[in-house]
């Protein structure tokens, strides 16, 4: 079977290059005092996991790019979330050791970067695992899904003809788990989905109750 035939249908690929240029703007932009990287890594790194994504788009009947992006994908999720634990790990240990040294607004940016960093780190995560990725997805060549969307139980006269979860849905997703810190309209129905938003949970309570709320009360007082 040819490439083209095993491959029919893309999902659009810009609304993951703008997830991935916000991750690596805000991990640039961070506070010296908190950044445990150089200033020019991020964009060093945007090039690389950027460059496969913009040749699926233009080439998007081509087996081999698919496969380099989702392995690009997979470890730029795994390095932005080393990142973002460490990072957390830095802020706390900063607040604790030098409390006097940071101020609260500079605090408070830096845990929103960090917050926002792990929902869009987390979503992309999602979107690139559940049922085989999106090139699975679009051909459905993958059944096995991870999570349940609503769309999948709802009347079809309430859903798009053909509908599948695109990278919307899986920042929805990655959103609604750092903020309610449990499932909301998506099911996780395997051991990794679950293990994927407890641990994103967790890191979004410790960035919200340690580090912001110290911000806002350095900030109040």
């Amino acid at each position: 079977m040819s490439e083209s035939a095993q491959t029919t249908r893309i999902e659009s690929r810009w609304p993951v290059a703008l997830a991935i240029t916000v991750v690596l703007f805000l991990l640039a932009v961070l506070p010296e005092r908190v950044r445990l990287f150089p200033a020019w890594l991020p964009y060093v790194v945007g090039i690389a996991v950027l460059a496969p994504i913009a040749t699926v788009a233009l080439a998007s009947a081509n087996t081999h790019w698919l496969r380099i992006e989702r392995t690009v994908t997979l470890l730029f999720c795994a390095v932005a979330g080393v990142g973002t634990v460490a990072n957390l790990a830095n802020l706390i240990g900063l607040m604790v050791r030098r409390s006097g040294e940071i101020g609260g607004e500079q605090l408070l940016a830096s845990s929103i970067a960090v917050w926002v960093t792990n929902v869009l780190a987390f979503s992309l995560l999602y979107w690139q695992i559940d049922r085989g990725g999106p090139d699975a997805r679009s051909n459905n060549a993958s059944p096995r899904p991870d999570w349940l969307f609503p769309q999948e139980g709802a009347s079809p006269a309430d859903v798009p003809p053909d509908w599948r979860p695109t990278f919307v849905d899986y920042l929805f997703l990655g959103f609604s788990t750092a903020t309610a810190f449990s499932p909301t309209d998506a099911l996780p129905l395997t051991s990794r989905a679950k293990m994927l938003m407890m641990l994103e949970s967790s890191i979004s309570l410790a960035t919200i109750v340690v580090v912001a709320s110290r911000a806002i009360n350095i900030l109040g007082s």
